[in-house]
């Protein structure tokens, strides 16, 4: 489990063959929690819900690849909570999730989020207020979820430590991609934290220094190819 400052914690869940970096984050003062990018094993989820005593309130999504929302349906439906995210751009792939299950050997199962959100949206957990950024270019519909306060995101498959998305999926885009990172994310600090969507955490800052595909110095020499 990882922490960041309070009035927020968070831990990190890999799950799937994937190894998807699940995060549960909670607010400290009412205990009451989201699970972001439920991707699959969620009997692991559940007890990391039980050791933290962590009352699950919402599942948010950051994208519909199956690795972070397979199972998304299955567990807000079992634990009767709703689902937000992410931007509806991504509704094809959450369509094809039985389809994409199959092709992977995973579970996944189609879903209807309870609210498909848009740039500058709000979410709230307990009473933690994040910040809706839509960065498409991994996804068409891919969102980042920013808590101001703590200086932390959760990116999804937008950025990696050392890596960027992939942008050869269907709807993918590499020059949308860049643009979300460098125009959406950097602004918000080089001191901000993030849980990418697979790896270890790392620093906007870092990534601006260091990072072969959008550090300050790579942008400057061109896109990558």
């Amino acid at each position: 489990m990882t922490e960041t400052s309070q009035p927020m914690r968070v831990g990190i869940i890999p799950v799937t063959p994937l190894q998807q970096n699940c995060s549960l984050l909670w607010c400290t003062k009412t205990m009451r929690g989201a699970l972001v990018d439920p991707g699959g094993d969620l009997p692991k989820l559940k007890e990391a819900l039980e050791k933290t005593g962590v009352t699950l309130e919402k599942v948010l999504l950051t994208h519909g690849h199956l690795d972070h929302c397979g199972q998304a349906g299955v567990l807000a439906k079992e634990m009767g909570v709703p689902i937000e995210g992410p931007q509806e751009e991504d509704r094809f792939w959450i369509a094809q999730l039985d389809d994409d299950g199959a092709r992977w050997n995973m579970e996944a199962h189609t879903f209807e989020p309870d609210r498909w959100l848009e740039d500058g949206d709000t979410v709230t957990v307990g009473e933690l207020e994040l910040d809706v950024i839509h960065c498409p270019g991994h996804t068409p519909g891919h969102v980042v979820f920013h808590h101001a306060p703590s200086k932390f995101a959760i990116v999804g498959d937008v950025l990696f430590q050392g890596g960027i998305g992939r942008w050869d999926f269907p709807r993918g885009n590499l020059d949308d991609l860049i643009e979300s990172i460098t125009k959406k994310l950097w602004p918000l600090g080089d001191d901000v934290t993030f849980v990418p969507g697979h790896g270890p955490v790392s620093t906007f800052g870092e990534e601006r220094r260091t990072n072969p595909y959008v550090s300050d110095a790579a942008i400057k020499r061109g896109l990558p190819v």
